[in-house]
């Protein structure tokens, strides 16, 4: 298949510091659109290692508030304003659930002027309880709730190729997840903590291996590793549900559908 679209993992990671691991984020390329989700600790720097600077993105996607994925948005928006980037600045949108503007104004009260974008970032919010569905310029983007905390949805991008990549966030097994990944190119799966050691709001292999199979995902690509999960076989956990296109993620992996 040939697309225009890639998909570079940023941080495999999750909250707990790792020299391998930086918290989950990663970054589609499609069209003339550079699509970043979640920002948390380590993702800038992931990012210039990737070759792009913050200016870059023209679209953040935060698919819940915990810090390990919003812990760098004010950060980004400071730095965004320093360094000659801000000359260079575009409008950029920030997509995430309902009550984002909110916590965007709580971080206005503290940090004022240093994150001030002048009116360049525009807040598009998703519905918390449903599917929406959202057109932009490259691409197409449904969002559903996740099983994880109330801000918690999972987004599709689709591109006018029609190439798909879905992306949980945070979860633990719904349905949703499956609607949202179905006869999807990519899903992009956390995969928290092994099988013994499930914990409420979040997956394991086996778990992230059901939605793949009921999804009918192409290709399963499992992130959000805590360190439990360097003790197993996360491939062979996955396998034990599902059995196609299997990648576990890495910082600054390059996937292409």
């Amino acid at each position: 298949m040939t697309t225009s679209l890639s998909v570079t993992i940023l941080g495999s990671g999750t909250c707990v510091p790792s020299l391998r691991r930086s918290s989950c984020s990663f970054l589609i390329k499609t069209g003339r659109s550079l699509l970043l989700f979640d920002c948390g600790a380590g993702t800038m720097r992931r990012l210039l290692e990737a070759g792009h600077i913050l200016t870059d993105v023209t679209h953040l996607f935060i698919s819940h508030t915990h810090l390990d994925h919003v812990g760098e948005f004010a950060s980004f928006l400071f730095s965004t304003k320093y360094g000659g980037f801000f000359s260079k600045r575009t409008p950029f949108t920030v997509i995430a659930a309902r009550g984002f503007a909110s916590f965007m104004t709580k971080n206005d009260a503290i940090y004022g002027r240093w994150i001030d974008m002048e009116g360049m970032l525009s807040i598009v919010e998703c519905d918390n309880e449903d599917r929406n569905h959202r057109s932009f310029s490259d691409f197409d983007c449904i969002s559903f709730p996740m099983n994880h905390i109330d801000s918690s949805v999972g987004f599709r991008i689709t591109t006018a190729e029609g190439i798909s990549v879905a992306y949980t966030g945070d979860t633990d097994y719904c349905d949703a997840a499956v609607a949202l990944a179905a006869d999807c190119d990519i899903l992009v799966c956390e995969c928290a903590f092994p099988d013994d050691m499930k914990r409420e709001g979040h997956l394991t292999p086996s778990l992230a291996g059901t939605i793949a199979v009921r999804s009918r995902a192409r290709h399963l690509v499992l992130t959000h590793f805590y360190p439990e999960c360097e003790t197993v076989d996360i491939a062979a956990e996955c396998r034990k549900t599902y059995q196609g296109k299997l990648t576990l993620a890495e910082d600054m992996m390059e996937i292409i559908p």
